[in-house]
């Protein structure tokens, strides 16, 4: 997929080596296949109807109508251009630029909206805010991650620290009353996963996602034995949580199809608005993040220069457990508003899909459980419009569009350098 070439440098006259991939490109001529398919052979008749206000909008804005066949044509037609670019990026040893990416995207996902509403109605401000609080566990668990592999240690764990956290935070929060008891609960859970990853994996040498394994398998048996054993004959004591209050911000939810979306949330939503620019500004910014990247790119190196790298994984192995185990009372203060066995539904691992999807870097972890949060919503609307695709690969729709966005609208992921290895001081 990719093609070495020799060229000159132009300021020293030093051949360099130029590479390309050939992996854009491919992606966007499939891509660009699929709509057209979608436009002549499979085409709709019709119009497509998005609707831009909810009903709590102080601000009226009419339904946006348009017809449907004409407009998939349109969109097949730019994303045809659009491959012809990339095409041309790659002719010219050039990468497709990310925010061209982004918007080949937009207008494919648009196309595939409008052909799937043919004669029916999309609620922008419902899709869009379904979408952020799918996405929610998603971001904290990946976040978790991010701090976890780059002090080194491979976080196979997050969704054993989801589930424990899930279980935690309804028991606590049921006996206390309180959704913040709760929240600090789920915290203090997820922690204690980590605790046990940190041990194994920092102290005793065990090789790291072997224990991570084995912690899945461990926090879905226990969680579920004690769910059946004590929560379920007790569960008007034990397994009613109040759940998170919406709080909406005055004006800012007041602003016209994303205000609502991202102003009249709850306090975990609130909280991931906080904690993602403060690790990412953590991890580039601050003696701390300095010290997490060295630990996780060269340790002997850090060692060299009087950082205790064993200590220093282990205590990031239980910060990110702390991070994670929020996304895990998402799950049952936010959204569901009780325990149940294996609620989680292996989100952990979508998680970690994220996490390398992001290249290990928090903002592009986030945009990436977004992205699955967006997939998983519109598998759900899908349905409810009654599109023609069948509801087999309606279930597989949000996989299928974190599957294609990893190898084929992604550069090369490197891991930190030393992540996974453990380090033993000479």
């Amino acid at each position: 997929m990719s093609a070495p070439a020799i060229a000159v440098n132009e300021d020293f006259g030093q051949p360099v080596v130029r590479t390309r991939s050939l992996k854009a490109p491919i992606s966007f001529g499939i891509a660009s296949i699929l709509i057209l398919l979608l436009a002549f052979p499979a085409g709709r008749e019709g119009h497509s109807n998005f609707r831009l206000a909810d009903r709590s909008s102080e601000v009226p804005l009419p339904d946006l109508a348009m017809p449907t066949g004409p407009t998939v044509t349109v969109c097949a037609l730019l994303m045809v251009l659009g491959t012809a670019f990339a095409f041309f990026q790659w002719s010219r040893y050039r990468p497709t630029p990310l925010w061209f990416v982004s918007l080949f995207s937009v207008v494919g996902v648009f196309a595939f909206l409008v052909w799937s509403s043919a004669d029916g109605l999309v609620p922008v401000t419902g899709l869009l805010f379904g979408a952020v609080s799918l996405s929610v566990p998603l971001i904290f668990g990946a976040l978790g991650g991010v701090i976890g592999e780059r002090a080194g240690v491979v976080n196979v764990a997050i969704e054993a620290q989801f589930l424990f956290a899930a279980f935690s935070s309804a028991l606590i929060a049921s006996l206390t009353g309180s959704y913040v008891a709760g929240l600090i609960g789920a915290m203090v859970a997820g922690l204690l996963v980590a605790a046990v990853l940190a041990a194994f994996s920092i102290k005793y040498l065990v090789q790291q996602i072997i224990v991570g394994v084995v912690l899945n398998v461990l926090i879905t048996g226990l969680t579920s034995f004690l769910h059946g054993a004590i929560m379920v004959p007790n569960a008007a004591l034990l397994n009613s949580p109040p759940r998170f209050p919406r709080w909406s911000i005055p004006l800012l939810s007041d602003i016209p199809v994303l205000g609502p979306v991202l102003f009249n949330q709850t306090l975990i939503v609130y909280l991931a608005y906080i904690v993602v620019p403060l690790v990412a500004w953590g991890i580039y910014r601050t003696r701390w993040g300095l010290r997490l990247r060295a630990v996780g790119e060269h340790p002997k190196a850090a060692d060299t220069v009087g950082i205790r790298v064993n200590p220093t994984r282990f205590w990031n192995v239980l910060l990110a457990g702390a991070i994670a185990g929020i996304g895990g009372a998402y799950f049952t203060l936010g959204a569901v508003g009780s325990f149940d066995k294996e609620m989680t539904g292996g989100l952990g691992f979508i998680a970690l899909a994220a996490m390398i999807f992001g290249g290990w870097d928090p903002i592009k972890a986030t945009l990436a459980a977004l992205l699955f949060g967006f997939a998983s919503n519109l598998q759900t609307l899908l349905v409810n419009l009654g599109s023609p695709i069948p509801g087999e690969f309606m279930s597989m729709l949000p996989y299928l569009v974190t599957v294609l966005a990893v190898v084929g609208f992604t550069g090369r992921s490197r891991p930190p350098a030393a992540n996974g290895t453990a380090y033993v001081k000479e």
